[in-house]
């Protein structure tokens, strides 16, 4: 069964908003089920709140280039044969091949027609997370990690709290705010700063790292506007975790989605990723007994 918090009910169509979590690779599951439900169920969203590889596959989505994204990042994942080059640490080519792969393949699907698609279309905010400045750079980088990854195992949470309260501050940028496809792409690369698979970005003169360490799930990039929000998350919790909040359904995969979030060169795990948020799809309209109307 697709996990979805208690007690939410959805008899029709009535998301206003939508949210996307981080999660590398893993966010593909929310593409897939996107596909299926998205024609039934009529999502519209004028808000999107997304953020790292969330973003990018917002794009993909709103841009109508959701095939044509798939398929040039699965061929490709399928020409890189190692996440890790360690042979490169001497040479000019880099040790981590994922900023150029994930940099490229947003060029590719924002053309200038996806770019103004995009522009037309609902607004996309897009949350980057700041390190406390008594941190610095690399520091913010070691704690920030430390800190997410100690909370996921200590206290799991859907929302996490422990970055915030050691000082990482947020920014939620609208990609309406991106002059040229090269400022999208900035900006999702800055939202997924991940070191060492991407350098640390910087933006207005200060360090950036990605945004899900202050919130995986950034319902909190949202404006106070929206009313009823469909939350997809990228990897499964506890029924017990998932928030239970007026207005907001959670959907999480139905088991451990195949693919790991940095894994760039394995298409067959993206492949059955994608083909997990298509069933996760169909079991979620069948749940709620949403289904095509007749012909004619």
């Amino acid at each position: 069964m697709v996990g979805v918090s208690p007690r939410s009910v959805i008899d029709s169509s009535p998301f206003d908003a939508l949210v996307l979590a981080g999660g590398g690779c893993r966010c593909f599951w929310q593409v897939g089920f996107l596909e299926v439900t998205a024609p039934e169920l009529g999502i519209r969203p004028k808000e999107v709140a997304a953020v790292s590889a969330g973003s990018a596959m917002a794009c993909m989505v709103f841009s109508g280039a959701v095939e044509e994204g798939i398929s040039y990042f699965m061929e490709r994942a399928a020409r890189n044969e190692r996440n890790m080059y360690p042979e490169n640490l001497w040479g000019e080519s880099p040790v981590f091949p994922h900023e150029k792969i994930y940099r490229d393949t947003i060029l590719h699907v924002c053309d200038a027609a996806a770019f103004e698609r995009l522009q037309r279309g609902p607004d996309i905010r897009v949350l980057l997370s700041r390190p406390p400045w008594w941190l610095g750079s690399m520091g913010g980088v070691a704690v920030g990690f430390l800190a997410y990854e100690a909370e996921k195992l200590l206290s799991p949470s859907v929302h996490p709290e422990l970055a915030r309260r050691i000082g990482f501050t947020s920014d939620v940028v609208s990609l309406r705010e991106c002059a040229t496809r090269e400022d999208l792409a900035d900006v999702i690369l800055q939202s997924s700063c991940t070191p060492p698979f991407t350098p640390v970005y910087s933006r207005d003169g200060t360090p950036v790292l990605d945004g899900g360490l202050v919130d995986n799930v950034p319902v909190s990039a949202l404006t106070p506007d929206v009313q009823a929000v469909l939350v997809l998350l990228s990897r499964r919790y506890a029924d017990e975790v998932l928030p239970n909040v007026a207005g907001r359904t959670y959907v999480q995969p139905s088991r451990s989605i195949p693919v790991e979030k940095w894994d760039y060169a394995s298409p067959d795990l993206v492949g059955a990723t994608l083909d997990l948020g298509r069933r996760d799809g169909e079991a979620f309209l069948e749940e709620h007994r949403l289904r095509p109307a007749p012909d004619g």
